[in-house]
């Protein structure tokens, strides 16, 4: 009450006509937190009421003088409600489409780029021919996803590169046309995405989604609470403002939770392609035993990838050089001086 050095006909204007100019949304939490309670608010009346009837009747404390002033704001508690929910539902439901967006967009990349397919196949490939004297295991069709944060394990024979480096090596030396080039693009999803991907958890996209609807439908029936009780003095810009909110709310909120659902069959169809089976314990597949793997995996490819990228680009410069320094040799002459051997000459030098 001493802090915020605001006037209550402030406070009054900023419920009244949602006017965060003067007190702003940190403030009016504190004051709906701080709030009285219905037990507090029914004995400060009683106060209040009883020392009408006396003349020597002690007078409000401060504290308790400034909850009941808030009481007298028409519908407080259910306006300041209202306007904080309003507040913070497009920042929730902005993060829940930013993480779902993420989600989308490495699903999409695994389940469709063409050169997460190249890469795979080389993969098999290579395996194959490494294993070409067994007959069980050299002439496979597929492969786990758990082989892929391995293949830095396998050594040549030599100890100087791994199956890892070779098989990035060979994919940007015979399937990508940019390498070396600073437009070379990295063809696996970034480490960083799938490690967020890995964190996430349907649960918790339902879980937040259920506490929005619970608080939209509260705000909603806070909204029509005040627009019944309030004087037509007192429900603008309120009503106005809360009905257009309202409206725009349920549109977003069932638009996430029809996105989710596309998401997580987007998901799940992405597992059973790559035949990647539940966790003990867990009854579908989860992002984190299916991106854990992709995100080490990556980490490694694309550690390699930056590796032979800058050995190509070296080899680029060297040629390019090696080229202009031969067509300098070929352009190269040198001017000499011809003897004049003519009769002009001759004459010239007679005279």
């Amino acid at each position: 009450m001493s802090s915020i050095h605001l006037d209550m006909k402030d406070i009054q204007n900023a419920v009244l006509n949602m006017d965060n100019t003067i007190v702003d949304l940190e403030t009016l939490q504190a004051l709906y937190e701080n709030r009285a309670q219905n037990d507090e608010m029914e004995g400060i009346r009683k106060h209040v009421k009883s020392a009408q009837d006396k003349e020597d009747a002690k007078p409000l404390d401060k504290p308790e003088q400034f909850l009941f002033q808030l009481s007298q704001i028409s519908n407080f508690s259910e306006r300041v409600f209202c306007i904080l929910f309003q507040s913070t539902f497009q920042e929730c439901i902005t993060s829940i489409l930013r993480k779902m967006e993420i989600l989308q967009k490495v699903c999409m990349s695994l389940q469709s780029n063409k050169a997460v397919m190249q890469i795979l196949g080389l993969v098999l490939a290579f395996g194959n021919y490494m294993n070409g004297g067994n007959r069980s295991r050299g002439q496979a069709d597929g492969f786990t996803l758990d082989i892929l944060p391995k293949l830095k394990d396998v050594k040549s024979s030599d100890n100087s590169q791994s199956l890892l480096s070779y098989i990035v090596a060979y994919y940007l030396r015979h399937f990508d046309e940019d390498a070396g080039k600073e437009t070379c693009v990295y063809p696996l999803p970034e480490p960083q995405d799938l490690f967020q991907a890995s964190q996430m958890k349907f649960e918790d996209f339902q879980r937040d989604l259920r506490k929005l609807r619970k608080d939209l439908n509260a705000c909603s029936a806070e909204t029509e609470k005040v627009c019944k009780l309030s004087s037509e003095e007192n429900l603008h810009p309120f009503k106005d403002k809360m009905d257009e909110f309202l409206s725009q709310a349920k549109t977003d909120l069932e638009s996430q939770e029809k996105q989710l659902t596309e998401t997580q069959n987007t998901f799940l169809e992405l597992t059973v392609s790559f035949s990647v089976k539940p966790k003990a314990g867990e009854k579908e597949v989860s992002p984190s035993t299916f991106f854990s793997i992709w995100h080490e995996f990556s980490t490694d490819f694309k550690e390699q990838w930056k590796k032979q990228n800058k050995l190509m680009l070296k080899e680029r410069v060297k040629m390019a050089e090696e080229s202009f320094k031969q067509a300098r040799q070929k352009t190269s002459y040198n001017v000499t001086t011809k003897n004049a051997t003519g009769i002009k000459a001759k004459l010239g030098k007679k005279m």
